[in-house]
């Protein structure tokens, strides 16, 4: 292909696609440009009943899977035990793969029930930070307001100090 014919497409891809065409970035309104102002998200909330369901969800799977991940387990051990009886190497096998089965059943349930007993405690802890922070922002306000000068006009006792005390002489 020459130079000149290369140049010649890409031009015309230019013309057919100059308004559909944008590398590197996504169009505005879909996530991308610049960051919006982070207000404008709102605050992330998570209820009681929210995390409750979690926890639920995850302890419901925790049963079901020792229920119904079990059940295969004691059938391929029997099996495994009666091929390895009768002398074929596939029965060594089959109690390998029970094994790791097993072992990855586990795994699964473990996680499970840490979901669900950090779902538990996730609500309180989180409510304890907040009601912290909160006291924290509740005095900040207060001694803000002591040197904010909108509170009191210019050249008079600030009211958030309350009415001054007479001194005794």
């Amino acid at each position: 292909m020459a130079w000149d014919e290369w140049e010649q497409l890409k031009s015309q891809a230019a013309e057919r696609q100059s308004t559909h065409m944008q590398l590197n970035q996504v169009e505005p309104g879909m996530g991308g440009g610049t960051t919006p102002d982070p207000g404008s998200y709102g605050d992330l909330r998570v209820s009681q009943g929210d995390l409750a369901k979690i926890g639920d969800h995850a302890f419901k799977l925790y049963d079901r899977l020792w229920k119904e991940g079990r059940g295969a387990l004691s059938g391929s051990d029997k099996a495994a035990a009666d091929l390895t009886g009768q002398g074929f190497a596939l029965g060594s096998a089959l109690q390998h793969v029970s094994t790791r089965w097993d072992e990855q059943l586990k795994s699964l349930r473990d996680a499970c029930a840490h979901i669900a007993n950090h779902m538990q405690v996730t609500k309180k802890l989180h409510a304890d930070d907040e009601h912290y922070i909160r006291r924290q922002m509740s005095s900040i306000d207060m001694l803000d307001a002591g040197f904010d000068e909108r509170v009191g006009k210019p050249g008079k006792d600030n009211p958030v100090y309350g009415q001054p005390k007479k001194k005794d002489d």
